[in-house]
């Protein structure tokens, strides 16, 4: 098992961030494009090299990102036509997110199995999250996707910003 823990800087205008082990070293490093159309976040591991990207489609009616892990689009996050409260899907093949990922506590499961956890880490200057991935041939894809939800809920409470203006 791998834990790994993602630390976002508050005041981050670029979006980067690392994702470090146990040990507190930097395991993968992600950065977001700033100002580019369409938003990205491209993940480099630890020899930065590219191992997943997240795209927010542009132009659709409603968000969708798309999750490519090694070059193939594996996962995609679209938001679900509702009146009162922001629904999400994640569509991919054989995985299942179960909990509330809103508040980034969720598990991940494969076939039925679980195979990571993400919990919020309280108390912290800035966001942090804890992250347990059980089966590591899947370690690549359980950050991608926990960076894509978070760049979900990024995207959902920008938009409840500017609605309220």
């Amino acid at each position: 098992m791998n834990r790994l823990y993602i630390k976002q800087k508050v005041f981050s205008l670029s979006g980067k961030f690392t994702v470090k082990n146990a040990q507190g070293d930097d395991v993968y490093f992600v950065e977001g494009s700033f100002l580019q159309i369409p938003k990205t976040f491209t993940i480099f591991d630890s020899s930065r090299a590219e191992v997943a990207m997240i795209t927010k489609k542009v132009f659709s009616f409603l968000p969708t990102f798309f999750v490519e892990v090694d070059g193939r689009e594996i996962v995609k996050i679209k938001k679900e036509f509702s009146f009162l409260k922001a629904h999400y899907s994640i569509e991919v093949e054989g995985i299942e997110v179960r909990g509330n990922w809103f508040d980034m506590n969720f598990s991940i499961l494969r076939h039925g199995e679980v195979v990571g956890s993400v919990s919020k880490e309280w108390f912290t200057w800035g966001d942090s999250y804890k992250v347990e991935v059980l089966d590591e041939k899947l370690e690549k894809l359980i950050i991608a996707l926990v960076v894509a939800i978070d760049c979900v809920k990024a995207d959902n409470s920008a938009a409840a910003t500017s609605a309220a203006t």
